[in-house]
């Protein structure tokens, strides 16, 4: 997926995205990579794993690896409320779980309102980021969330196929 403007003799696609917030920002993912959504849960956690994962879940059978992105995104001390939600994705054959404060709608943009992200510092990399959704006056944060979870420094996935 590809958030650039298509040239004019092809037509828009709109694409759908989950919105959350980590702090006071809001993101978005592609929909498409989300298998379903869980109230945060107490996770076993595994000796020598970095901070930013929590540890894993059972899931109907299936240990799933569990990533606080504020963590990860150096956000400052997560609260683990009756509104943290955690993200199951399935990326790369792989199923995983991402904390966030919170998750609001699902939002349909179109490639008129994608816009390509300014070159700034920023916590999150440049690598991962597929470009900014607006939508009437909100403005989301689009992750590449395949990109993401399956970088070297998650350590979650093997690199996947190009």
């Amino acid at each position: 997926m590809n958030p650039s403007p298509q040239s004019s003799n092809t037509s828009a696609i709109p694409v759908e995205f989950l919105a959350f917030t980590l702090g006071k920002e809001e993101y978005g993912i592609d929909i498409q990579k989300v298998q379903e959504l869980r109230g945060y849960d107490t996770v076993t956690r595994i000796a020598s794993a970095p901070e930013f994962i929590k540890g894993v879940v059972n899931l109907r059978g299936i240990i799933v690896p569990i990533v606080d992105m504020r963590i990860k995104f150096n956000l400052g001390t997560p609260v683990y409320d009756q509104f943290t939600v955690v993200i199951i994705l399935h990326i790369g054959g792989r199923i995983m779980g991402m904390v966030v404060d919170s998750v609001s709608d699902v939002i349909t943009l179109t490639n008129e309102q994608l816009k390509p992200a300014p070159q700034m510092s920023s916590v999150i990399e440049d690598d991962y980021l597929l470009g900014l959704g607006t939508i009437e006056e909100r403005m989301l944060i689009l992750l590449d969330i395949d990109k993401l979870m399956s970088s070297t420094e998650m350590g979650l996935i093997e690199k996947l196929a190009t």
